[in-house]
C-alpha cells in the first residue's frame, strides 16, 4: 500500500545514458542517434540524455565543418583541435553526470532534435 515511487533513474538507465554521452566522443552523432532511436520510447532518462548528446554532436559536426572551411584563412588550424578537445571534455562531463543519475546540458548547443 505504501509503495515508494522513485523519480531517480535505475542503474541500467544511468549506464545507457552514460553510454550515449561516451559514444558521442568516439562515433560523433551516429552513436547517440542510434541509442536515442532505439531507447526513446522505453526509458525517459535515456531518451533525454541521448537527445542532448545528439544535439551536441550535431553542433560539434557543424563547428568542425566550419573550421575546415576556415583553414583557408589559417584560423581553422587552431579551431579544429580546440573543438575536438572540448568535445571530449564535455562528453566525459556528461557521462559522469549521467552515471550519477543527473541530467546534463551541454553549453553552446543548438537544440535541433526535440
Amino acid at each position: 500500500m505504501n509503495d515508494v515511487i522513485s523519480d531517480s533513474p535505475s542503474k541500467d538507465e544511468c549506464n545507457l545514458a552514460m553510454l550515449a554521452h561516451l559514444l558521442g566522443a568516439f562515433t560523433g552523432f551516429v552513436g547517440a542517434l542510434i541509442l536515442w532511436l532505439v531507447k526513446r520510447d522505453e526509458f525517459g532518462f535515456v531518451a533525454e540524455e541521448a537527445r542532448e548528446a545528439l544535439n551536441f554532436q550535431i553542433t560539434v559536426a557543424i563547428a568542425l565543418a566550419a573550421s575546415v572551411m576556415l583553414k583557408l584563412v589559417l584560423i581553422g588550424f587552431l579551431l579544429f583541435p580546440i573543438i575536438l578537445v572540448a568535445n571530449f571534455i564535455f562528453c566525459i562531463l556528461g557521462a559522469v553526470s549521467a552515471a550519477k543519475g543527473k541530467h546534463y546540458r551541454y553549453p553552446l548547443t543548438l537544440r535541433l532534435v526535440s
